[in-house]
């Protein structure tokens, strides 16, 4: 077999392939075999025709173009590798020569990773967000602790903001009540904007016993989106009682005996969760600038199939579960179709350009995974996904997956090497070092280059 390589642009190639037809020999055995056991001929045993009857009755041809599709992949992939390429897709084949007992010419046209040079990186600069842990930041915290062990106690009076309701809803649309348009005993808290829009206003000032109707959208269900005639009955009110701040509450809702002990850990708390996102933020601010720095051509057929993925995971996948419609979503939004469009588009495009240059980085630095980083990443995942990590890993096994969680955290880690080469000072003025990757700021790394290639 020999090939050759032309290069149409600078992602994409065209192979030409010529193969002598002994070369085929294997794939022309294999095509009478399995003919054979296709079809019946009177006079012979199934599996014994001879191959000059297969060739009077069904013809030469037939058995030519079975044995053609056989070997086609073979000789493909042989190409692929010998010119060492990176074919993105599927190729576009074309059969230029068929000659019965001569040669098999055909070119097949990929899409192929581009090569790219990538600069010198450890100039880049980068500005975050100082850590900054305020007192108010603190009280916030522990006013939502408080909140969370708040009591309730029935009350003989009108329903008021902040109150616990337990209401009885029946929904119609077009004067029908909807199949599952009713729900009977729902706890609601007044003001907190969980339930229907218009619903606070209708309940407060409703004492227990007493009903009133409203008109709104609904927001999921069989009518989701539609306009609905809302009835909605107050059978209690119970007013929330919040503990007081003291020693006693630390005691009740954590492991500390007083409540300076409380804060302290809140601060300490929040103090972490402000560094990860400033590790965050860091890492997405020198992602873009890398991807400033490198030419990165990006196939278009590669884009387009890439743009019909989130399409589709966004509607029917993450719309869906919400019981939105992509229309309502962009409603919600305030976003037309043409800025979605534009958006998504965007998005695709520093995904791919993410991932091509994040992989050349892989090679360049020559990272690797090793097992417990691919395990630590494994239950990251589950956990964002809502799967026991067992669960999940049998999903990932089952469908393939390991390679592409593979080269998540090998990502990462190439994310994490640029990250540690820039300058990153905080709008104070002060450098931050992130040098010292420590567990939490590599899961950081993963989370950013995850989601920006997968959207």
């Amino acid at each position: 077999m020999k090939s050759a390589v032309e290069t149409l642009n600078p992602t994409r190639v065209r192979l030409t392939v010529e193969v002598p037809f002994e070369e085929l020999k294997d794939s022309l055995d294999a095509a009478y075999k399995k003919i054979n056991q296709q079809v019946t001929v009177k006079g012979f045993r199934k599996g014994k025709i001879p191959a000059r009857v297969i060739d009077q009755r069904f013809g030469r041809g037939a058995v030519l173009e079975e044995a053609v599709n056989d070997a086609l992949p073979k000789f493909y992939t042989e190409a692929v590798n010998e010119a060492e390429l990176n074919p993105l897709g599927q190729p576009d084949v074309d059969i230029t020569e068929l000659k019965d007992g001569e040669t098999l010419n055909f070119t097949a046209e990929v899409d192929v990773r581009p090569a790219l040079e990538i600069p010198d990186y450890s100039g880049i600069e980068v500005e975050v967000d100082a850590v900054e842990v305020t007192d108010e930041d603190v009280e916030k915290s522990v006013e939502q602790l408080r909140e969370r062990f708040a009591s309730t106690s029935p009350v003989e009076r009108a329903a008021e903001d902040g109150d616990v309701v337990t209401i009885d809803l029946q929904a119609k649309v077009d004067g029908e009540v909807l199949e599952d348009g009713i729900a009977n005993g729902v706890s609601y808290t007044i003001g907190s904007g969980e339930l229907l829009d218009g619903i606070d206003d209708a309940v407060k000032g409703l004492s227990a016993g007493e009903e009133a109707t409203f008109t709104s959208e609904l927001k999921g269900g069989s009518a989701a989106g539609k306009e609905a005639e809302v009835t909605v009955k107050v059978t209690e009110v119970a007013k929330r009682e919040l503990p007081e701040l003291d020693d006693e509450f630390a005691q009740l809702a954590s492991e500390f005996d007083t409540l300076d002990e409380l804060k302290a850990d809140s601060r300490k708390r929040l103090a972490n969760m402000k560094q990860f996102d400033q590790a965050t933020q860091a890492q997405e601010r020198v992602l873009e600038k890398l991807l400033e720095l490198v030419e990165v051509p990006v196939p278009e057929k590669l884009l387009e199939d890439e743009i019909n993925t989130r399409k589709h995971n966004l509607e029917h996948h993450q719309l869906a579960q919400m019981g939105l419609t992509l229309d309502k979503y962009l409603e919600i939004q305030g976003k037309s179709a043409e800025e979605f469009e534009t958006e998504t588009r965007e998005a695709a495009v520093k995904g791919i350009k993410t991932q091509f240059v994040l992989d050349e980085l892989v090679k360049k630095e020559n990272l690797n995974v090793n097992q417990e980083e691919l395990t630590e990443h494994l239950m990251r995942r589950a956990a964002s996904s809502g799967m026991s990590p067992d669960q999940f890993a049998q999903a990932v096994v089952e469908g393939g997956q390991v390679p592409l969680l593979v080269g998540e955290v090998a990502r990462g880690k190439a994310l994490a090497v640029v990250v540690e080469a820039a300058s990153v000072k905080d709008t104070n003025g002060e450098t931050v070092d992130l040098s010292d990757e420590d567990e939490e700021t590599e899961a950081a790394a993963e989370e950013t280059t995850t989601e920006t290639t997968e959207g």
